[in-house]
């Protein structure tokens, strides 16, 4: 019984978004931590509530002033941080927690922001 050769084929499927995810809002997030070091963690632990649980190492950053002002990050990419309030280079406890996002365009006032509203699902979002 002779056997029919028969030519590799490859199926590709297209993703199609059938919801609106997170990178489909833009927050309205206001940069408001005290000043400070403010240190990140690059590896997410899975949650961005300012509560990091994972095995990463946070990466320092810079000394943060905050800006106060409300701004709108579209498609950001948030990080768990904190702010060293003692300057040990450790998160020693609950009041140093933040959430840090980068501000990527050229003409940014300062490259890292953080906010002390901690609960994501309150901020305030408008749709793209």
């Amino acid at each position: 019984m002779k056997k029919v050769y028969e030519a590799p084929v490859i199926h590709l499927e297209q993703f199609v978004a059938n919801e609106c995810v997170a990178a489909c809002s833009n927050y309205k997030v206001s940069c408001n931590a005290h000043d400070g070091w403010l240190y990140y963690y690059p590896k997410s632990d899975g949650q961005i509530d300012g509560v990091y649980e994972g095995s990463g190492v946070a990466l320092p950053l810079s000394y943060y002033k905050d800006c106060h002002v409300k701004k709108v990050w579209k498609n950001t990419i948030f990080y768990d941080g904190f702010l060293d309030n003692n300057m040990n280079g450790i998160q020693d406890g609950d009041d140093e927690r933040v959430i840090v996002w980068f501000d990527t365009r050229n003409n940014a006032c300062h490259p890292a922001h953080a906010t002390k509203n901690l609960d994501m699902s309150t901020w305030e979002t408008d749709k793209s």
